[in-house]
């Protein structure tokens, strides 16, 4: 008796305990989980998933394959790897994960057999864009073939025996030769092979050495050909926006171009019925910003109709109705995500609503497979029937166990006016317990891109603020997509302009609400949140303590040294033709204004933002004696958060900012003495 009155005691109190509040923290973050990818199996009766943790011992964040029944009974973990796809006869699963000799391999895991999985590939190469044949036979699959070198040494006599010389110089001749996230690029061209499902030698199929193969691959319901996306014209390197579509006989290894738009198509998806191809595509204009349609044309690419004319927003790659009416896709607009239809003709619908970020990935059987996620869940899996898009089941909650009892904090939607007259959008989130008559600080995350959109899907960081009784603004200035082309165009040879002036409208705009404390205001972002934050505080002395994070700062030099020769084309002339545009609009040239203590943060190894656009910037602040301090992570390229750990010490080294210089001081108190 005196045991079973134990027992109880215990569980009263571990009841009471439960029901107590507390608050988002970093420590949450070792125990994260998300979802993602979710495919049925052709019979619709399972739900093939990746979920990915935090692995805070090695540092990474790791992939497992789990697998469901459609109704989310029987959720259990099914394999370490990531990409899965079904065959499509429903016997197999193909995956990738890493495997022997090295580096990512392609395995196949018959389903419902035991054993280990197959592996079928050995590639020196990492695989990408796997697709199933539709006879469920073979692979397909993108990988890099080197091509000769540029130049090889003449005359250069061998080494002596036992000599360690040098490793040898890097000889480059390509436009883009490096990569955000992957380092030098090596010479040659991404090229379409395919692999027996039963395991074998990957056989390559394309050799043209103009251009990548790239934005997807889909084979033709007979198993005989693969639809790719390429641009196999003279100077193609230099043909930015271009891409067609081809396609390869697997046996012939005859390519055809099917299409020739003056534009780029990719993400080629053939109707079940085996008689057309829908595709994604822009129409080239000599804006940075390219608008993109769905089509849909014949396999033969007869027939070519842009079945979204009537929709002022990007569409998604392409899912097929089962009986080839049309295609379904994804559409992030006004901070939202939600699934559209557009029929062969054209006519375009809403299929679901909600004030989330639901993106469906896969139908079977009448119903459709999607993540979705709002302010206060993080992605999980869901389901709903496409007679009643409404009725949307989660399947999954995986991160209830660490959750349960975390307030978060409110999101407030807001919507004002800027210059010009231009309405833009933003969201609030308020600390758990919000007060309206207290003051608060306040927070100010500006996003990257710039032509990028930020929604109402979870978000830690922002979280993490609000718990800290810091309320948070966000918002969508002009370039931000999501509001249709003009809006996201408006900032062509205008970036910074005024999307500086949209932020600021916000800040007024949360302001006028009467709870925050205008000596405790900060500013920070990210890439092009770090352009933005740079030239904030350029251009107003408003916040107490500002973060400029693997930013541009000087776009005359910036342009030559990023990841590729795209942006040299946001400029009216390049730079040594006339650089008055690139030094006008950069942030370098107002630091002699600067009076906010500004950070800086950026990862050593950053290819897109290079490192030397942040000390440019650091070097300047020091000179002008603005309080600085640079912080550089090491194993990160664009971004500071790839790795766990890098991800906790972001936060932790802002908190440790704005604590620092937690209240705006008199400008005269800002300068360092010497």
């Amino acid at each position: 008796m005196k045991r079973i009155i134990i027992v109880l005691l215990t569980l009263t109190v571990v009841q009471l305990s439960a029901q107590e509040k507390t608050r988002l923290s970093l420590d949450h973050y070792q125990d994260y989980e998300w979802t993602s990818n979710p495919t049925l199996s052709p019979d619709g009766k399972q739900i093939l998933y990746s979920r990915t943790w935090i692995n805070l011992v090695d540092d990474k964040r790791e992939t497992d394959l789990w697998i469901m029944n459609s109704d989310g009974s029987m959720n259990r973990f099914f394999l370490n790897g990531s990409n899965g796809k079904w065959s499509p006869d429903g016997t197999k699963i193909a995956f990738t994960k890493k495997g022997e000799p090295d580096g990512t391999q392609i395995f196949v895991k018959y389903f419902g057999v035991e054993g280990e999985p197959t592996q079928i590939t050995k590639l020196e190469k990492s695989p990408s864009s796997m697709e199933w044949s539709p006879d469920s036979k073979y692979i397909a699959f993108i990988m890099h073939v080197d091509s000769d070198p540029a130049l090889k040494p003449q005359g250069l006599p061998s080494p002596p025996k036992g000599a360690k010389w040098t490793e040898a110089p890097k000889v480059i001749d390509q436009v883009d030769y490096t990569q955000d996230r992957v380092g030098f690029l090596d010479r040659g061209f991404r090229q379409l092979f395919i692999v027996p499902a039963d395991g074998g030698t990957a056989r390559q199929i394309t050799f043209g050495e103009l251009e990548d193969v790239s934005g997807g691959v889909a084979w033709t319901m007979d198993s005989k050909s693969i639809i790719f996306s390429s641009y196999q014209k003279p100077d193609a390197a230099y043909a930015r926006g271009h891409s067609n579509l081809y396609s390869v006989d697997i046996n012939t290894l005859k390519v055809n171009e099917i299409t020739t738009r003056d534009g780029a198509e990719y993400s080629p998806k053939v109707s079940p019925d085996g008689s057309k191809i829908a595709f994604v595509g822009s129409t080239w204009t000599e804006n940075f910003y390219h608008d993109r349609k769905m089509y849909i044309m014949n396999t033969d690419g007869s027939g070519l109709n842009c079945i979204t004319t009537s929709l002022d927003q990007t569409p998604g790659s392409a899912t097929w109705a089962p009986n080839s009416s049309g295609v379904y896709f994804n559409v992030r607009e006004y901070g939202q995500s939600n699934v559209y239809f557009a029929d062969t003709k054209g006519k375009v619908k809403k299929i679901t609503s909600g004030n989330h970020m639901l993106s469906m990935n896969d139908l079977a059987g009448g119903k459709a497979v999607a993540t979705r996620s709002n302010p206060s869940n993080p992605s999980d899996i869901v389901s709903f029937p496409m007679d009643k898009p409404g009725d949307i089941k989660q399947l999954t909650e995986v991160n209830s166990d660490i959750f349960y009892n975390v307030e978060f904090g409110q999101v407030e939607e807001i919507k004002y006016q800027s210059v010009d007259g231009k309405e833009v959008q933003g969201w609030i989130v308020k600390p758990p317990q919000f007060d309206p008559n207290k003051k608060y600080p306040l927070v100010l995350r500006i996003h990257g891109g710039p032509h990028g959109m930020y929604n109402v899907g979870f978000n830690y960081n922002f979280q993490l603020h609000a718990s800290q009784d810091q309320v948070v603004l966000y918002t969508n200035p002009r370039g931000s997509t999501g509001y249709g082309y003009e809006f996201a165009n408006a900032i062509q040879n205008a970036y910074p302009g005024n999307d500086y002036d949209d932020i600021m409208a916000g800040v007024d705009e949360v302001i006028a609400k009467g709870y925050i404390d205008e000596n405790r205001m900060y500013v920070y972002g990210g890439s092009g949140g770090g352009v933005l934050t740079s030239w904030i505080v350029g251009q107003t002395d408003r916040f107490a303590a500002a973060s400029v994070n693997y930013p541009v700062t000087n776009w005359f030099s910036f342009v030559g040294t990023t990841d590729g020769a795209g942006w040299y084309y946001n400029f009216e002339k390049y730079p040594w033709e006339d650089p008055s545009e690139h030094i006008k609009r950069s942030p370098l040239m107002y630091v002699g204004n600067v009076k906010t203590p500004t950070m800086l943060m950026c990862g050593e190894d950053d290819l897109r933002t290079p490192i030397s656009q942040t000390e440019e910037y650091y070097q300047a602040l020091k000179m002008n004696k603005v309080p600085t301090v640079m912080i550089r992570f090491n194993d990160e390229f664009h971004g500071t958060g790839s790795k766990p750990s890098n991800f906790l010490r972001t936060h932790a080294y802002l908190n440790a900012w704005f604590d620092k210089h937690a209240v705006k001081k008199d400008l005269s108190q800002v300068i360092e003495t010497k």
